[in-house]
C-alpha cells in the first residue's frame, strides 16, 4: 500500500552540508517567530503564525548532511475541528546526492489527505520548501514569515 503522506522534492546545486545547514536554519526559511534551538538532537522549538497556527517540535533524528526529523509534540490550528491534527506526526528532511546536485526529499509523515488542514498545509509546505528553503539554500535568503511586530509595521 502506498502512503499518502505529503511529500515534495527539490534539487539544488549546493553541497549536502550547505543544504543541511539551511534546513536547520528554520528561522531563515519557515518563520522568524521560531523560539528555541533547531539544530541538535532533542532540541525543541515552537512555531507560531498569528493566532492561526502554533506547534511544538522536537528534533528526534539528526544525521549531519543526510537527515533531520522533527516530531510534532503539540499543535493548534484555529481553523480545524479536529484539534489532534499534526500531533505525533513527523517532519522529515532526507538529503542525498543525485549526480552533481543535492536532493532534499521532504515528507510530513502523517499529514494525509483525510486531514481537514491538508489542502492548506499542502500549499504552505510547498511554498516553504520549494520557494523559501530553496531560496535560502541557493541565495542565502529565504522568505520566512516575519516577526509579527515587523509584519504589522510593514502594513
Amino acid at each position: 500500500m502506498s502512503t499518502q503522506d505529503f511529500t515534495t522534492t527539490l534539487l539544488v546545486d549546493r553541497s549536502p552540508k550547505e543544504v543541511f545547514d539551511a534546513i536547520n536554519n528554520v528561522r531563515g526559511w519557515w518563520s522568524e517567530e521560531i523560539e528555541g534551538s533547531t539544530e541538535k538532537l532533542n532540541d525543541e522549538f515552537t512555531y507560531h503564525y498569528q493566532d492561526v497556527h502554533r506547534c511544538k517540535m522536537r528534533l528526534i533524528e539528526v544525521v549531519p548532511d543526510k537527515k533531520v526529523v522533527w516530531l510534532v509534540l503539540d499543535n493548534y490550528f484555529n481553523f480545524t475541528k479536529d484539534k489532534s491534527e499534526w500531533k505525533g506526526t513527523k517532519v522529515i528532511f532526507e538529503i542525498s546526492k543525485q549526480g552533481g546536485q543535492t536532493q532534499i526529499q521532504f515528507t510530513h509523515q502523517g499529514l494525509v489527505p483525510e486531514y481537514e488542514c491538508y489542502d492548506i498545509c499542502f500549499n504552505a509546505w510547498t511554498q516553504y520548501i520549494q520557494q523559501s528553503l530553496r531560496s535560502l539554500i541557493t541565495t542565502g535568503k529565504g522568505q520566512p514569515n516575519l516577526k509579527e511586530v515587523e509584519a504589522k509595521a510593514a502594513n
